[in-house]
């Protein structure tokens, strides 16, 4: 009957029909209040050690994007947006990280990789280093002393399998931050690093295929070909740097590997028999992987790439640790494109729900959240039901969308200008604003903006590409010992939850012998989870 209960809450709370704000009077909030308050009070926590730890981070998916999405992705189910659930807004324990790093109020994801990765905050744009070593300049000794170890080293130290799926490059600020330690995020590869540190210090993508933890990973899903050297010809599109020493690290790659298997397509990786794959290499474009909007054939979707680790992975009896990032939300962000954010923090989401399906809470630590957030605001007053990519206010004296940003691209858009003028501009283009204030568009007069996912928002002050937000993160967290990330937190703490709870690294002498179960086979919030990830949407609706 409890179980029951659960399942009656869940869909009165996630699956109502859309209907009007009217009918939802007294009795019907005291029930959602009263079904919600049962649930908590008969939530158990998973006492056990985690086996298995898989980190989900949404790029810049701060608060605002977070509730953006939730309404974005209920409004495509035809249901009352506001009340709908992301998968991981249902898990059972919740907290918010401070996301400042060691010398910015607004951090970037290197060093929020590097803090939720290693349990150690450290300067902007610096990977796998403390703060005894220098950004942009490498210093043997120094970084030396300042290397940072991480759950990937952790876990592999305790014979478990490792891996990393991205839709960035995989030599990206957050997927290298599981691996790399280097004095700034954008030595890529080689022609990046300055000729007088060439000798100090690797560039990442050598890193991850000739040094541990790297080199060991069981799964390296994303995109970077050209980091890698793999490019193919033609394949110019992606600015990022380029190898200039001739080496192949797939080559590199492949080397030293039985049963390693390198695939480019979704094709070739649905093709695979995993069974018979020890190694799997997948770059699936020569820089940054496609927005899932642009629909190009050669791309899987994250929710394939999440289930193929997973699947590589749990084949070691002894357990994994996987990093998955969404990191394109935070792309889109920076071009004020709302709705291409939108759509991949909702991949994102499906994402987490196939991990749900295919782990067991009792033995699995599944965390979600963003390394830093974004430069993104949810406006007053729009009426219930209105669509969030849509205007919040539309008067003949006053007119402004739901979603805008405090400063980026999309300002020139909404200001038009002489071009020349903002391929020329200050770093703060001011004069750009000087010149537009006065002349704003008309937006309502352009009725296919909302299906334009290249439409940039309205930005408040423009800059070549907006800044992130500084404002804490959530954290939502569901498996073994997630209660220890409820409450307000350093980001950092996250790294020491993840030691601690898998009983490895530097927290590792303070776990207890416990059994991998819990108290509680299954708590009423996991179980639901479960359900919710196996039954198609559809069905519930």
């Amino acid at each position: 009957m409890k179980l029951l209960g659960f399942l009656s809450l869940f869909v009165v709370v996630s699956c109502q029909p859309l209907q009007d704000a009217g009918t939802e009077d007294k009795t019907f909030w005291r029930k959602v209040g009263s079904d919600t308050l049962d649930t908590i009070l008969n939530r158990k926590e998973e006492t056990g050690i985690a086996k298995n730890v898989i980190v989900f981070v949404g790029d810049g998916m701060g608060i605002p994007t977070v509730t953006m999405a939730r309404i974005y992705q209920g409004q495509l189910n035809k249901m009352p947006g506001e009340r709908n659930q992301l998968t991981f807004e249902k898990f059972p324990f919740v907290g918010f990280s401070k996301t400042y790093d060691a010398s910015h109020q607004v951090a970037d994801s290197a060093s929020t990789a590097t803090a939720i990765f290693s349990g150690v905050k450290t300067t902007q744009a610096t990977i796998g280093l403390d703060t005894g070593a220098k950004y942009d300049d490498c210093v043997a000794d120094g970084n030396a002393k300042a290397k940072t170890l991480g759950m990937m080293t952790w876990a592999q130290e305790n014979g478990k399998d490792t891996g990393i799926v991205t839709t960035a490059r995989v030599t990206h600020a957050t997927p290298a931050g599981t691996y790399a330690h280097i004095n700034n995020r954008d030595w890529e590869c080689d022609s990046a690093i300055p000729t007088e540190h060439s000798t100090c210090v690797k560039d990442i993508a050598r890193q991850m295929v000739e040094d541990a933890p790297g080199k060991n990973f069981k799964v390296i899903l994303g995109g970077g070909r050209k980091q890698l050297g793999a490019e193919s010809d033609g394949e110019t599109n992606d600015t990022s740097c380029k190898r200039e020493d001739g080496l192949n690290l797939v080559d590199t790659w492949k080397k030293d590997k039985t049963n390693a298997e390198y695939v480019t397509t979704a094709k070739d990786l649905n093709a695979l028999d995993l069974s018979k794959v020890d190694y799997l290499l997948g770059l699936f474009a020569p820089g940054h992987m496609s927005y899932v909007a642009e629909k190009e054939e050669t791309r899987p979707s994250l929710k394939t790439l999440t289930e193929t680790a997973i699947k590589m992975l749990r084949k070691n009896s002894e357990g994994y640790v996987l990093m998955v990032e969404g990191a394109r939300i935070d792309m889109a962000h920076h071009d004020n494109y709302a709705k291409l954010a939108l759509i991949e923090a909702v991949e994102f989401d499906e994402a987490v729900a196939a991990a749900v399906a295919m782990t067991d809470p009792t033995d699995t630590l599944i965390i979600v959240t963003a390394d830093h957030s974004h430069a993104a605001i949810m406006n007053g007053y729009p009426k219930r039901n209105n669509e969030i990519l849509g205007l919040a206010e539309d008067s003949t004296a006053l007119f402004y969308e739901t979603i805008t940003y405090s400063n980026g691209p999309g300002y020139e858009h909404h200001h038009p200008t002489d071009e020349t003028v903002v391929s020329s501009c200050s770093p703060d283009c001011s004069e750009i604003e000087d010149r537009a204030m006065s002349s704003m568009r008309d937006i309502r007069k352009e009725p296919d903006r909302e299906n334009d996912v290249f439409y940039r928002h309205f930005s408040g002050h423009y800059r070549k590409l907006a800044s992130h937000g500084g404002e804490d993160v959530g954290v939502f967290a569901l498996g073994p010992k997630a209660h220890l990330l409820v409450g307000v937190y350093e980001q950092n703490y996250i790294g020491t939850v993840i030691s601690y709870a898998a009983c490895m690294g530097p927290e590792a002498h303070r776990c207890k012998s416990a059994p991998s179960s819990s108290t509680s086979l299954f708590t009423h919030s996991t179980l639901g989870l479960l359900i919710y990830a196996l039954l198609p949407r559809i069905f519930i609706l």
